[in-house]
């Protein structure tokens, strides 16, 4: 072979080469557009879901097999709105995030109503579950979330911000965070109550309680036809 043959013969080689090279990138960057507007959907999809999670402990748990030691973990999970509905789940998996996730499903899947009376609950309860026993307690305006940490994330996910509890029984988060939804899920409205005695709203609830919700309904009554006018006026603007 000449000289010359194996000039053009490496010259249609790297051609070649040079040609595949580019379609491969351009199979890189079609599949990469693809990703990233795949995660930008499920980034907006999550943003507009606005929902609250707070993962309060994850174990680890390690089991011996005669192929030797396999590790899973155990995730407990707390989901809420902040506005008054909460559920706690508990997702295992051989990875943290799998774990998470299978518990805020879990948890989604177990969330109740809690009655509030301007931030805080609508009368002292205490709840059990094994060897936890948590008691909650009615706080004013302004006094914050007085509680330990398990407590304290049930509490912000389901939209309570004044209360005050005390857990007397077992330190183990999963019997706390599970006597705190017991006790939760014992409150009532005041409503439920006079219906079931056969009273009137004024014999079973106290003065203070009826005040304060009275109290809640104007500012809750305020806050949306507050928020109402601001859109108004920002679509009046728009235009």
């Amino acid at each position: 072979m000449s000289d010359n043959e194996v000039k053009e013969t490496a010259v249609a080689e790297q051609s070649d080469n040079n040609a595949a090279a580019t379609k491969s990138d351009e199979r890189k960057g079609r599949r990469g557009g693809r990703n990233e507007r795949r995660n930008r959907r499920d980034h907006e999809e999550n943003r507009g879901d606005e929902m609250l999670d707070r993962v309060v402990t994850i174990n680890r748990v390690a089991k011996v097999h005669k192929g030797g030691r396999t590790f899973s973990f155990a995730a407990l999970v707390v989901v809420g709105d902040g506005n008054g509905t909460v559920g706690v789940g508990y997702g295992k998996s051989r990875e943290v995030p799998a774990a998470i996730a299978k518990g805020q499903l879990d948890a989604k899947k177990h969330m109740f109503t809690v009655p509030r009376v301007r931030g805080t609950i609508t009368h002292p309860v205490i709840g059990h579950d094994a060897a936890g026993t948590v008691l909650l307690r009615p706080a004013a305006p302004g006094t914050g979330v007085i509680a330990g940490g398990a407590v304290r994330a049930v509490m912000e996910c389901a939209g309570i911000s004044d209360i005050l509890t005390k857990s007397m029984g077992s330190d183990n988060a999963i019997n706390t965070v599970n006597a705190t939804v017991a006790a939760l899920k014992q409150l009532e409205e005041p409503e439920e109550v006079a219906a079931r005695r056969g009273l009137s709203l004024q014999e079973v609830a106290p003065d203070r309680l009826l005040r304060e919700r009275a109290k809640g309904i104007a500012e809750a009554r305020e806050a949306r036809e507050k928020a109402a006018a601001e859109k108004a006026a920002e679509k009046k603007d728009g235009e």
